[in-house]
């Protein structure tokens, strides 16, 4: 056996507890060093926590001795966002640490959200995490800001997307990888554009859209998909994009609506202080 060859020493046990906010405060108060923290990353547990989304792992908190009297070596993120959440979560409690420890501490690797998906076996992992994730953030967050610490999604959050919708995700990764090629927008940007609408319009026959602008062929002054492949380019490599990947989705959003309800628009914009538009719901077949 593996482990008949292992010698016994003496290392901290864990013990799992319920670490309320204050007991949070307390351990806090006893930190051997207060480190810079990266507050988007509390505020980021701290959400998860509220969205009950927060998953007990092997990740906890260190101490050098005893829970009472111990002082904390690491584990601050977790507690500042158990205070900013104001909730309980369970937690498991290192004590008896050496502080010897505490300068390879948190040096690993962290997991991506790419590293999530990879145990589901699709293609194109990053296009697929980057759609997911934006798909989120059009459902959470429309109205602000899609990058920065404040529109981080959590991986659990990602895997739980993909696997209540993968077939769908599948198709607008497909769709964002062809059509992506026609138009202005990034691959992302168009995936996450036709997830949105066909999932409110699915009885909506697509083959016109995807066919018009794909090809550009036949479409008359005034159609919404010619306005759509009018957007300009920016394909320099290295040069800066026109326009974010929210206004990328806004307006492939604004050109579906009005092919869907049969308008007629000859150039597309979003200024910057427009909300996100909400694609039309339709039940008929086109």
């Amino acid at each position: 056996m593996l482990m008949d060859n292992v010698t016994a020493c003496d290392v901290p046990t864990p013990r799992l507890i319920q670490v309320t906010p204050e007991i949070a405060e307390e351990l806090l108060s006893r930190a051997v060093v207060n480190r810079r923290l990266d507050w988007g990353q509390v505020a980021f547990l701290a959400d998860s926590i509220t969205r009950k989304e927060w998953q007990l792992t092997h990740q906890g908190i260190a101490l050098d001795g005893p829970l009472d009297t111990g002082f904390l070596l690491d584990g601050q993120h977790r507690l500042n966002a158990i205070v900013k959440a104001g909730t309980p979560v369970p937690l498991y409690v290192f004590e008896g640490l050496p502080r010897t420890a505490f300068p390879v501490l948190d040096t690993g690797k962290r997991r991506s959200g790419v590293d999530t998906l990879s145990g589901t076996g699709e293609k194109y992992l990053p296009l697929l995490h980057s759609t997911i994730r934006h798909v989120l953030l059009f459902k959470s967050m429309p109205d602000s800001s899609w990058s920065g610490n404040g529109a981080r999604i959590a991986n659990g959050r990602i895997l739980a997307a993909y696997n209540e919708d993968s077939t769908m995700y599948r198709e607008a990764v497909m769709m964002g990888r062809n059509i992506s090629k026609h138009v202005f927008a990034t691959q992302t940007a168009v995936a996450v554009g036709y997830f949105v609408t066909t999932e409110v319009a699915p009885a909506v026959k697509v083959d016109s859209w995807i066919e018009g602008l794909a090809s550009g062929a036949n479409l008359e002054v005034g159609d919404p998909r010619l306005a759509l492949l009018k957007v300009p380019h920016i394909r320099k490599r290295g040069a800066r994009r026109l326009y974010t990947m929210r206004e990328q989705v806004a307006m492939y959003i604004k050109s579906w609506n009005a092919w869907v309800r049969e308008e007629k628009i000859d150039n597309l914009r979003f200024r910057k202080t427009e909300r996100m538009p909400i694609p039309v719901e339709e039940k008929f077949k086109r």
